[in-house]
């Protein structure tokens, strides 16, 4: 029997209706102006990124691969709520359907096709700031002894976030902790000075003990850490929370006081200070008032640490950035000259970037922190990287019609940063005169193949 005029009538006006209202939304997404807080931003177009066709972009597709595993698990209401959100879930569905790139040409076409460059920077500023981490290797023990006595915490379980439904499960990145008093009171969490006298002591929180509280130290400003246990075996720990205190750059203290000067500011220079000075060290980490805990990874030794996103972090393509204003998952293409074959800025640094972590010290919309692996020779990069550059997001193609490109403020003189020594949550050269690809260290041999 067949349908009725009139139901196959209403049938019609609601396939109608759902395409007009696809079409609308699509519309809408199109038009729906991009806006960054307190940033400027200024389109580009490819031939304008310095070195864009000498990098490997294969190399950030499997990073950005990894990424869509975590956006494409993403809800409606993320999508609804963040348009950039949008656009890389219909790119990642895209990237997922069709086969992988083969080399850094097709990636490339890839990028081009599903992207549009801007130029992004704070208000009143042309670049953005750059700087490095890394997850160190120290040595340590499962139990304390006269040889490890410096503790590395998990999370306490009287450490409340405040309006942790807004947070769902994810700990904010600043603020917003302290410490549950009675049924419903919250009040500031211990801080560093108060942690370190013991005041968290007996309550089995310690996961492990290390010699140095110098590498204690900057294990949390990094936020991962590789353990190697005096038993043999390797220990991975990574960021699980912090006690909601502001992060302050030590630094600072010995450039004000005339120790480091600002151009040779670096971690090295902060380790082999407190090294030396061993009460002064103290006092000096005590001025950072921010702590933070961390969880047992269970992380084999050839894998990397995972970022905020959830997901494994790639050396040299993985980037921390300010969460609160861009979205995990999104490419940036980076454009600077940083001090990687020597001490001196003179590396070319152009490199298409993922952002998939970031770091309490991570803030404004022209900010990343770039991931260097593990080690001390990374280490000692990372740590002496705090350069500007220019910064640049790739912007779902979907999205680029509507750039918001009026009323751009004309440059101003840059504020004076001081840098070396930020937190992060995870968080090697030839020639400077290469542009393609900074060499990094040799990876380490992996016994199963990478993931993506």
């Amino acid at each position: 029997m067949g349908l009725r005029p009139c139901v196959i009538a209403r049938r019609l006006a609601a396939a109608l209706g759902f395409f007009v209202a696809a079409a609308t939304h699509a519309s809408a997404q199109e038009h729906t102006p991009l806006k960054l807080a307190n940033a400027q931003i200024v389109p580009l177009t490819w031939a304008a990124l310095d070195g864009w066709t000498e990098d490997d972009q294969s190399a950030a597709f499997a990073a950005l691969l990894k990424s869509c595993k975590a956006i494409l698990n993403g809800s409606k209401a993320m999508r609804a709520a963040r348009p950039i959100y949008a656009g890389l879930f219909d790119i990642c569905t895209r990237a997922g359907a069709a086969p992988p790139p083969e080399g850094g040409e097709q990636a490339r076409i890839f990028f081009e096709q599903n992207f549009r460059p801007v130029r992004i920077s704070p208000l009143g500023e042309s670049q953005g700031f750059f700087t490095g981490y890394y997850e160190p290797v120290v040595n340590g023990a499962r139990y304390p002894s006269a040889e490890y006595n410096v503790p590395l915490y998990r999370k306490p379980s009287n450490l409340a976030v405040s309006g942790a439904r807004k947070h769902g499960k994810a700990f904010p990145n600043a603020g917003k902790v302290g410490r549950k008093f009675g049924r419903r009171k919250i009040v500031p969490y211990y801080d560093r000075t108060e942690i370190e006298e013991g005041i968290l002591a007996g309550r089995e929180l310690e996961i492990c003990w290390v010699k140095d509280p110098v590498d204690a130290f900057f294990a949390q400003i990094q936020g991962s850490t590789r353990v190697k246990l005096d038993t043999g075996g390797m220990l991975r720990l990574n960021y699980e929370a912090h006690n909601g205190m502001p992060y302050t750059p030590v630094g600072k203290f010995l450039i004000e006081r005339g120790i480091v000067s600002k151009e040779d500011m670096s971690m090295d220079r902060i380790r082999e200070w407190m090294a030396a000075n061993p009460e002064g060290g103290k006092e000096l980490r005590r001025k950072n008032r921010s702590f933070v805990f961390f969880r047992e990874t269970g992380l084999a030794e050839d894998e990397e640490p995972v970022g905020a996103q959830g997901i494994p972090l790639t050396t040299g393509r993985s980037i921390a950035v300010d969460k609160s204003i861009h979205v995990y998952g999104t490419p940036f293409w980076i454009e600077a000259e940083l001090p990687i074959a020597s001490e001196k800025p003179e590396t070319k640094f152009r490199r298409l970037t993922i952002a998939q972590d970031t770091g309490s010290a991570i803030v404004g919309p022209a900010r990343a922190d770039i991931y260097f692996g593990s080690g001390e020779e990374v280490g000692s990069i990372a740590g002496r990287i705090k350069q500007f550059g220019r910064f640049v997001m790739l912007v779902p193609g979907k999205l680029s019609a509507a750039l918001a490109t009026t009323n751009v403020p004309l440059p101003q003189p840059r504020p004076e940063t001081i840098a070396g020594d930020e937190p992060k949550l995870a968080q090697h050269a030839d020639s400077p005169e290469e542009t393609a690809a900074v060499p990094l260290p040799k990876p380490r041999p992996k016994s199963a193949p990478e993931r993506t």
